[in-house]
C-alpha cells in the first residue's frame, strides 16, 4: 500500500517521533505506571468527595458541604495535571472506571455514611493518595525526573494538609 492509500485508509505514513528527554524508555514506563496509580487514586478521591458533598447531612452540613466542594474542585484540577504528565512521558493515561478501579488503592465506600464516617473515609483516602504519590519518588529520583518530582511534592502537600484538616473535625 502506498502512502496515499494509507492516508486514505486512515493510516498515516508519518512515523511517531522517539521521545528524547533524558529519561530512558524503561524509566518513563515505570513512572507512567506510578502516575497512573496516582491518577486512579486521585479520581477515586475526587468522586468520593463529590458524592459526599451531594449527600452529607446533619448539624455540620453547611461546613462540610462547602469544605467538600473546595476539596473536589482542587482535586478536579489535579487530574488533568497528572494525566498530562503521563502523556508527556509518552504513555496513555487511564481514563475509564474499570481502569481506575483496577489501579486505585482506595476502597469504594459502602452504603449511606454519616457525616463523621464520610470525614473518616476521606482522611483515609487522602492519606492513601499521599502514600501512592510518595511510593513513586525512588523511581523518579533515579530517573532524574524533576517535573514529576515537583508534581508529586505538590500533591503530597495537598493530601497531607487536607487529611490534617479533616482529622481536626473529628477531635473534641
Amino acid at each position: 500500500m502506498n502512502a496515499k492509500a494509507r492516508v486514505k485508509a486512515g493510516r498515516s505514513s508519518v512515523q511517531p517521533m522517539a521521545i528524547d528527554i533524558g529519561i530512558s524508555d524503561a524509566d518513563r514506563k515505570k513512572i507512567a505506571a506510578g502516575l497512573s496509580a496516582l491518577l486512579a487514586d486521585s479520581y477515586t478521591l475526587y468522586l468520593m468527595t463529590h458524592n459526599f458533598h451531594w449527600n452529607v447531612t446533619g448539624p455540620q452540613f453547611n461546613t462540610l458541604h462547602t469544605m467538600f466542594m473546595a476539596q473536589y474542585t482542587e482535586q478536579w484540577g489535579a487530574l488533568d495535571i497528572i494525566a498530562e504528565r503521563i502523556r508527556a512521558l509518552g504513555h496513555p493515561a487511564p481514563g475509564t472506571y474499570r481502569e481506575f478501579v483496577k489501579l486505585s488503592s482506595i476502597p469504594e465506600p459502602q452504603g449511606r455514611l454519616t457525616a463523621t464516617k464520610m470525614v473518616q473515609a476521606l482522611v483515609k483516602a487522602q492519606e492513601a493518595t499521599a502514600k501512592t504519590a510518595r511510593k513513586l519518588f525512588p523511581v523518579v529520583d533515579k530517573a532524574d525526573d524533576q517535573p514529576t518530582a515537583d508534581l508529586l511534592t505538590q500533591r503530597i502537600d495537598v493530601h497531607e494538609k487536607t487529611a490534617w484538616m479533616l482529622r481536626s473535625l473529628l477531635e473534641d
